[in-house]
């Protein structure tokens, strides 16, 4: 079985268990879990019921895949993701954007709670990103490309949506939530102080 093959297999069995279309996708961090409580008209799926999908053992990640509503957009939350760290290989890791994407998914909102090294940064300080810095020598794009997920290259030039960084810094300000913006830099982690 290919991997496309693998993915369309998990994206169908999804759909026979959707009785809605869900067009933004969320990965929820750790501690964001509970926005799915959020949701109208939701259905629950755990990943281990979907073919094909990586399984993850981090403590505080429910896996599940939650379609639902909130207010008038239907979402696909993942409730907790699968990391680097754990073993996974690259294709485990992004395997569930590959999904979203066969189910037509058309934006896409990652969440984590991670460290920081800038010193005006303080925890729990939320961040918006503008770009990444992969320093983990590896990335999902390595090895055969499938023209049916998208092109070889993808113009990397607005690796985060201008238009979706703008409606995340209005819907703070309209709520009164303070934000930093910054440039996320991707290691393996987890790591132990020195």
């Amino acid at each position: 079985m290919t991997f496309y093959e693998k993915v369309k297999e998990s994206a169908e069995y999804v759909q026979s268990r959707m009785n809605q279309t869900p067009a933004i996708g969320i990965i929820l961090g750790s501690g964001l879990g509970s926005l799915v409580d959020m949701m109208e008209d939701k259905t629950v799926i755990p990943y281990m019921d979907i073919p094909g999908f990586p399984r993850s053992h981090v403590a505080g990640h429910a896996g599940n895949l939650v379609i639902g509503r909130i207010g008038k957009k239907v979402i696909a939350a993942m409730q907790g993701r699968f990391h680097y760290y754990e073993g996974f290989e690259m294709k485990e890791v992004t395997y569930p954007v590959y999904m979203m994407k066969l189910l037509g998914i058309e934006h896409l909102i990652v969440t984590n709670a991670c460290g920081g090294i800038n010193k005006n940064f303080v925890p729990g300080d939320l961040m918006i990103l503008t770009d990444y810095i992969n320093m983990l020598g590896r990335n999902s794009l390595i090895g055969e490309n499938d023209e049916r997920f998208g092109v070889r290259f993808p113009d990397m030039s607005e690796a985060y949506s201008e238009e979706l960084i703008r409606h995340a810094r209005k819907a703070a300000e309209k709520i009164n939530i303070d934000y930093k913006k910054g440039v996320y830099e991707v290691f393996s982690g987890p790591y132990l102080p020195d």
